[in-house]
């Protein structure tokens, strides 16, 4: 025991002394790069550097900005550099650009049975990534056979086998997904270590692999780690294992963890069998009577609720079960209409209106949960006089509705423009004939989420030069005057491209040239298009125009742009106070109603993350928002102060992807694309391996601080955050921010 301690202790001190080697001037150097996604001659030469902490950190660099053009040197260090840390981080860079230009290098690492361990953990996860990115290539294939080698080797290997290269080869497998993945992960459903057959069970859910089902009954049964538990009632429903049905029944009741619960009763939804609808109403209404004696508005009943009234509603569609729709109508009034899915499940059972009389109050969160209901209706196959006439008349309330929320003023009224994306998806469900002009219609909103939806809808319509011309317009319209999301435009862009590449080029020419980095980024991913070249030869010499007033990198901020999306914001002397804080140096405690958790820092991983948390958390941005997702077993989700799921603080930061897992606890930033976080962040209830390497992790909340995270519902608030730096202070002692 005393040499494991000691040479744990000796790693600590060299990943500690590693760090310290790099001069904070460097540091602040690569920052710099980062945010501008700049790859250029200085990081070569840092890649270059005698010392291995800073080629190490230069080559993290690297992989995070993406640039195919560094695959050349990375390959170098992959494979003749000195250190073993560098060669890792190499690997791990290379699977971070994705470009099939690196697939060679990788493979050739697999290859090499004189690989050390550490760098093929960081191979294998890097095969994983450039097969995923490249699905349809011939390496991607190469990829993934050479990924279930390496896992094959590895479980020859019993007691000897390396954790990280098995934990982060089964996550590589479910990424390219090989054709013989569900037979080569599912001989690691027997590990002795309780994480191996967790990621193994996860692997297998999402590949929803069928030749595993013993193996997992038996884990649901009898394994005593309970997101092992959890994975495996996930797979077992992937798989649709109707011999699994008692065992799931028996554990989505009884079993004493939430999340193996939750697992066992979505996957009892997707066995389809109604028998399961007894137990679970039993199971609902003892939820319900500890849900009425809580405290708390929001009591952690509720996400246990919601997940049982979701699986009623499939297996009881349309049988109008008396004790179903009794159970879901009370339980819709109890939640006051928070959650759609409760009452989404109500119709399904019984199509029809219910009381709604003693609702407490009226939200957009409740107008949108009634555009959800309505919209069920376009689902179901009308087994009635009634429920037809329903149907009939359900897109003319949608419409209704839409020109209500449509009049002079209305547009101001957060009630009805925060619903309005919900009603006019509904709306779409019904596929009216006026469907293309209600939604031209919408591109004229003010707000930027209706123009967003909108554009998506309209993309999967069919072309019309109303269409097209409408989506130009709105384009131009947005490109000016959305300063703080960039939603609608690039909904817009894809729209464009996808019904007239024609028409779309001129809009692709100005975006080339917009003040965000994001909204450039798409122009040039869509310029890229081969046949569009060939069509329209031109775009070649705007593109290159553009790179060559590096349009292809975060420029710094104008204020001529009326925006801050997608440039440059950070000073000097941020990057210098980003890069000069030490792990667990700082702190956010984060108060809620059902207790304060804190969240630990790990600003040496992602320092600009780690600040961008800071200025919002000092600023006051984040005290009472609420938390607007939960999905219990994954993330609570936070930091959006419009609630509906896109706000942000009006400006974008880069990604700062890293070697940190997503363990229970970790902390990362939410994104709807590479490069999009600002203010929305979460937490994970349970490891979440297929998130690493693709969000940062730029903090984690300890164990016992994770059972109040544990029982937040989507509703609570986050009533204060305060920034604590040094050492936190003990219960009841003062703290400054």
């Amino acid at each position: 025991m005393k040499k494991i301690f000691f040479a744990i202790s000796v790693a600590l001190i060299f990943v500690s002394l590693a760090h310290a080697q790099i001069p904070i001037t460097t540091l602040v150097q690569i920052a710099k790069a980062e945010d501008a996604r700049r790859y250029d001659k200085t990081l070569d030469d840092l890649m270059a550097n005698p010392n291995a902490a800073v080629r190490s950190r230069a080559a993290l660099a690297a992989g995070r900005i993406g640039d195919e053009k560094s695959i050349s040197v990375l390959t170098t260090l992959l494979e003749s550099d000195q250190s073993e840390p560098v060669r890792s981080m190499a690997a791990f860079a290379i699977g971070e650009v994705e470009s099939v230009k690196g697939a060679d290098a990788i493979l050739k690492t697999l290859k090499d049975s004189k690989t050390p361990d550490s760098v093929r953990a960081r191979a294998v996860e890097a095969a994983g990534k450039i097969a995923a990115a490249n699905a349809k290539t011939e390496k991607a294939r190469a990829l993934g056979d050479a990924i279930l080698n390496t896992l094959q080797t590895e479980g020859q290997r019993g007691a000897a086998q390396n954790r990280d290269v098995v934990l982060l080869g089964i996550t590589a497998a479910l990424r390219a997904k090989p054709i013989q993945t569900g037979s080569v992960v599912a001989k690691f459903l027997t590990s002795g270590d309780p994480r191996i057959r967790s990621d193994a069970a996860n692997t297998l859910a999402r590949v929803r692999a069928k030749n595993a089902s013993a193996a997992l009954r038996a884990m649901l049964v009898s394994d005593n780690d309970a997101v092992a538990r959890s994975n495996a009632a996930n797979a077992l429903g992937a798989a649709e294992d109707k011999d699994a049905f008692n065992i799931l029944l028996t554990a989505a009741a009884d079993d004493t963890d939430s999340r193996v619960r939750v697992s066992a009763i979505r996957s009892l939804g997707r066995l389809k069998d109604v028998k399961a609808a007894g137990k679970l109403l039993d199971r609902g209404e003892k939820l319900v009577a500890d849900y009425k004696r809580s405290k708390f508005t929001n009591p952690v009943e509720k996400n246990e609720l919601i997940e049982i009234a979701t699986v009623l509603g499939r297996l009881l569609a349309l049988s109008g079960d008396a004790s179903a729709v009794k159970f879901l109508g009370e339980l819709a009034l109890l939640d006051d209409g928070r959650s759609a899915e409760i009452s989404v499940a109500r119709m399904r059972v019984l199509p029809g209106d219910f009381d709604n009389s003693k609702r407490k109050s009226m939200t957009w969160r409740e107008l949108s949960t009634g555009a959800e209901v309505v919209a069920e209706l376009a689902t179901i196959d009308p087994k009635t006089d009634e429920v037809k006439k329903m149907k009939a008349e359900a897109p003319d309330l949608l419409k209704a509705a839409l020109e209500v929320f449509s009049e002079p003023g209305a547009g101001d009224d957060k009630l009805s423009v925060y619903a309005m994306p919900d009603y006019l998806q509904a709306y779409a469900k019904f596929k009216p004939a006026d469907l293309s002009e209600v939604l031209r219609a919408n591109l004229e909103q003010k707000d930027v989420q209706i123009r967003a939806t909108a554009a998506g809808l309209l993309a999967e319509q069919p072309a019309s030069k109303e269409t097209v011309e409408a989506l130009r317009i709105a384009f131009t319209k947005s490109l000016f005057s959305d300063n703080d999301y960039n939603d609608a435009q690039l909904a817009i862009l894809d729209a464009l491209f996808k019904l007239d590449k024609q028409v779309s080029v001129g809009a692709l020419i100005f975006a080339l040239n917009a003040s965000d980095y994001l909204v450039r980024k798409k122009a040039f991913e869509l310029s890229n298009d081969k046949d569009l070249q060939k069509e329209f030869p031109n775009i070649l010499k705007y593109r290159e125009e553009a790179m060559s007033k590096r349009k292809d990198q975060v420029l710094p901020y104008t204020r001529v742009s009326g925006s801050k999306l997608g440039q440059l914001l950070n000073t000097e002397a941020n990057y210098r106070r980003a890069v000069s804080r030490k792990n667990g140096s700082v702190k956010a405690v984060l108060a809620t109603e059902k207790g304060a958790f804190t969240i630990i820092f790990s600003p040496e991983e992602a320092p600009l993350t780690v600040d961008n948390f800071i200025k919002l958390a000092r600023s006051g941005y984040f005290n009472g928002l609420e938390v607007h997702r939960v999905v219990p077993n994954f993330v609570m989700q936070d930091g959006d102060p419009r609630g509906d799921g896109i706000g942000g603080p009006g400006w974008s930061i880069r990604c700062e992807v890293n070697m940190l897992p997503y363990d229970r606890g970790a902390v990362g930033m939410a994104l709807s694309g590479k490069d999009t976080g600002g203010s929305q962040w979460f937490v994970t209830h349970a490891p979440q391996p297929h998130l690493d390497g693709g969000y940062t992790v730029f903090g984690h909340v300890n164990e016992t601080d994770m059972k109040v995270v544990d029982s937040i519902v989507r509703g609570d608030k986050i009533l204060t955050v305060k920034i604590v730096e040094g050492i936190l202070p003990r219960k009841g002692a003062k703290s400054t921010k």
